[in-house]
């Protein structure tokens, strides 16, 4: 069970890299890209993985729902700044600061990568705003972060990754929401 798991789990994580990957390099971010969800191959957050793969939803979620946390992900999130967690400090005079471009701009190829690849077959240009809206109310970001994403899935949802997505695109939401 364990064996099969791995080998599931490594070709999940690996198709999600070479989502992202591609989806780094349309907007001028190859190396973000290369460099995406490398600590999910450390054992921390390998090892959780394969215990808790189901394969339509991250391993994340089953392991919150098992033992009320996952150690995947507090270790996931303080070493990979694409997340908006890794953002987020409640002692500091700004606690949820503008998140830099190149660390955004890889949080939207994520985003969009897992939805392509979690929905597979089932995914559309809209999944990922309607999944947006409802992530933003959880969780803690920067007031121009956040309409920096959600005008880009808006975009996505309206004209398509390969319209959206390009690095003038991109670079100039980022400038008109976050600078």
């Amino acid at each position: 069970m364990y064996l099969k798991n791995a080998l599931k789990h490594f070709k999940l994580v690996t198709h999600h890299k070479w989502v992202v990957f591609k989806l780094c390099c349309k907007i001028g971010e190859p190396w973000r890209g290369l460099m995406h969800d490398i600590s999910k191959y450390s054992p921390t957050e390998f090892f959780e993985g394969v215990k808790y793969y189901k394969g339509e939803y991250s391993p994340i979620i089953e392991a919150k729902k098992q033992q009320g946390y996952s150690k995947a992900w507090l270790h996931h999130r303080g070493r990979n700044r694409h997340h908006t967690h890794y953002w987020v400090d409640h002692e500091a005079p700004d606690s949820t600061p503008v998140i830099p471009y190149k660390y955004v701009a890889e949080m939207i190829c994520d985003k969009l990568a897992a939805g392509i690849v979690y929905q597979g077959k089932k995914w559309t240009k809209e999944f990922e705003l309607s999944y947006w809206e409802r992530e933003k109310e959880k969780i803690e970001v920067n007031p121009k972060t956040e309409q920096f994403v959600t005008a880009v899935m808006t975009e996505v949802a309206e004209k398509g990754i390969d319209k959206t997505l390009t690095k003038k695109n991109i670079k100039q939401l980022y400038r008109k929401y976050c600078e």
